[in-house]
């Protein structure tokens, strides 16, 4: 397994979803339904969204590639600079997630409340800025069982701190914080593969 890949992806992937609609989505929930419940669902949705990122991206991986590195590259610059400019709005946009999923979720329990928060997430994930990033990583080389494994953890661990302690991890680290900090790792990113594709040689560590 390629450890440096693994850690830039999980870096990426957690720094982006953290300040996502659906981590408020799974606070949420787990003001409905009991934790472990909603966690197993979204968890199990992440499992899937992610299965099906690494494949597409396993496809793109298999055409020219100086197109891909391109097209990856330029996504990522998209995603930093959408994250840093909407940094200033995540909390507005997170009270109205907030609203938005609490009108969805109805009483439930065991296996219904499981299956409800699968659904909600799993439907809120499609296209969702981390699906593309894990496909993107894919894309440009990264072997796919290490990127899967990387964006599936960081993925189950936001889910995990957003079922238990979602609304208290809010309370000392804003959203505009953390969307930032997401959108300054994915212009990094864009910044090293540009420079990748100008020519520029790196350390074996260096995700370039």
């Amino acid at each position: 397994m390629d450890i440096a890949l693994m850690l830039t992806v999980f870096t990426t992937l957690f720094l982006v979803e953290l300040p996502d609609k659906t981590f408020i989505a799974t606070l949420v929930l787990a003001t409905k339904y009991r934790p472990l419940y909603v966690w197993i669902g979204v968890a199990s949705a992440f499992l899937v969204q992610t299965f099906v990122a690494v494949a597409f991206g396993a496809v793109m991986s298999k055409l020219p590639e100086t197109p891909v590195h391109v097209v990856v590259a330029l996504l990522f610059l998209v995603a930093g600079i959408l994250l840093i400019k909407g940094a200033k709005d995540a909390a507005a946009e997170g009270d109205e997630a907030e609203e938005e999923f609490a009108g969805k979720a109805k009483p439930a329990e065991g296996l219904k409340a499981i299956s409800a928060s699968f659904l909600i997430l799993f439907l809120a994930e499609w296209g969702d800025l981390s699906q593309l990033a894990t496909a993107g990583f894919v894309a440009r080389g990264g072997n796919p069982w290490a990127v899967g494994i990387a964006a599936f953890t960081a993925l189950a661990l936001v889910s995990g701190l957003g079922a238990a302690v979602g609304r208290a991890l809010l309370n000392r680290i804003s959203l505009s914080t953390i969307r930032a900090a997401g959108g300054v790792v994915c212009l990094i990113f864009a910044a090293l593969m540009i420079a990748g594709l100008a020519g520029v040689e790196f350390p074996s560590w260096v995700p370039a």
